[in-house]
Order: structure tokens, then C-alpha cells, then sequence
């Protein structure tokens, strides 16, 4: 049997998401929770990639079984899990369903505060106060629509394409000293968020114009494009599957 397992952490102590030989991972810290109970190896297929100390409130994975999983088989795991991880979901799913190609959408928010604040560190990144938030949003609109995101992918890395269809991209004001980026799209490129945020930044701080901005799109060059932003902003807030897949 097939089922999707839909999870949150928190990235800071995990070296990225996925199994790797020089780090823990959240990969790991779970594969190890599912051999402990159900004594054999149980392989978890994730919807996606983040990197070290990156944050998700709903990433989903899939994997299978033999059998039927016991109802208790979710808060089994949240005792053996780390407090950084916990389980959300456990739903049955068709034997083809995919985490990762059956996904439609996924969404990012990158939070941000300009106030020092303890409460706030492990998932906003703290900024200068001033930037021209109205100013970000004109660029942030020039990101919509199906077109080659090159400019803000990692390097030297394996994809087979890096067109991109962005659903929704604008940042959110929620009071004086924070605010989120929303972007959702039906893929995202490695450390596509952060590379985009990180030149929006440059637009806030009156570096860079909306026009430049559209033309380091159009140049599919990473070069061209601002640094990436601080890793402990960005959270993995939603994933949306058709609905078809499911088992009732």
C-alpha cells in the first residue's frame, strides 16, 4: 500500500531535508522512526528539496508498505521524532500517486522582521528597516506567468528544465516590523526562493529598478542576480495534490 505523510520542521539543527552522507537530515531522522516500528526499511520519497536550516510546515512525502498501517501509527512516530519534526498526516493513496510529480502547486513564504526579537529568529530573517515595499511588489509582479527562472537557480545543478509557472508572488505587510514574500508555483528550482528574495532586496533598498530586475529574469544568468537571502526565513508552507489520488 501507498500513502503520503504530510509533516513539518523546523530546519535549523538539519543539514537540508534530504539523506546525505556528511549530515543529519530529516530524511534520516525519519526512515530511522519507521524502521524502529515497523522493524524493516521503509524508503521515504519527498515532494521536494530544502536546504540546510530552511523550514516546512507541510512538506509531504510518500512511501510503502505491506500492509494497512495501525491508527496509531502517527503519534508512534511523533514520540520517536525529534522535537523539530512532527507528523501532520497520514492519508492512503493510489499505488501510482507521487509525492513529487503528482504535485500541482507548491507555496513559499520568506519571513522577515526588523526587530530583535528571540521569539522570532528560528523562521524570520532580520533586515534593516526602510525598504520600499511597494517597490518589491512592482518587481515581484514581473515574476508571474510560465517563463526561464536560470537567473535565480543554483549552479552546476542537474535539471532538465528551468521554466517555471508562478501562480502568485508579493510580499505582505502584517505590522510594522514583519512581513512575508508569498510565492506559489507549480515547481521551484534549487534556491530559487531565496535568490529571488535576496534581488528583491536590492530593489527595496532603491538599488535596483523594477526594470533591472525584469532584465535579470530575461538574462537566465545566475551572475546577475542579487545574493541568496538567509536561509532561516524561508518556510515550505503548502502543497496541493489532485484530489483523484486519495484513496477514500
Amino acid at each position: 500500500m501507498r500513502y503520503f505523510i504530510t509533516f513539518a520542521y523546523n530546519g535549523t539543527p538539519f543539514h537540508g531535508s534530504q539523506t546525505q552522507p556528511n549530515g543529519n537530515t530529516v530524511q534520516a531522522e525519519m526512515e530511522a522512526a519507521f524502521a524502529t516500528i515497523l522493524r524493516t526499511a521503509v524508503p521515504l520519497t519527498f515532494a521536494g528539496r530544502t536546504d540546510a536550516g530552511v523550514h516546512a510546515e507541510a512538506m509531504v512525502a510518500h512511501f510503502d508498505v505491506p500492509n494497512a498501517l495501525p491508527a496509531n501509527f502517527g503519534a508512534r512516530l511523533n514520540n520517536l521524532l525529534p522535537p523539530e519534526i512532527a507528523i501532520r498526516d497520514i492519508r492512503p493513496v493510489t499505488d501510482t500517486a507521487h509525492a513529487r510529480f503528482d504535485a500541482t502547486e507548491r507555496t513559499y513564504y520568506y519571513r522577515i522582521t526588523t526587530r530583535k526579537d528571540p521569539f522570532l529568529y528560528i523562521n524570520h530573517a532580520r533586515v534593516a528597516p526602510g525598504l520600499d515595499f511597494e517597490a518589491m511588489n512592482t518587481a515581484a509582479a514581473l515574476l508571474l506567468g510560465k517563463q526561464d527562472f536560470a537567473s535565480f537557480c543554483r549552479t552546476h545543478t542537474d535539471v532538465k528544465t528551468t521554466l517555471c509557472d508562478v501562480h502568485e508572488a508579493q510580499w505582505v505587510r502584517v505590522n510594522e516590523t514583519e512581513a512575508y514574500f508569498v510565492i506559489s508555483a507549480d515547481r521551484f528550482l534549487r534556491n530559487m526562493v531565496r535568490a529571488v528574495v535576496g534581488t528583491l532586496f536590492e530593489v527595496g533598498k532603491g538599488r535596483m529598478t523594477a526594470q533591472q530586475f525584469a532584465d535579470i529574469i530575461a538574462a537566465k544568468d545566475r551572475c546577475r542576480a542579487g545574493h541568496s537571502a538567509p536561509a532561516e526565513g524561508l518556510s515550505l508552507v503548502n502543497i496541493i495534490y489532485p484530489l483523484n489520488i486519495y484513496q477514500s
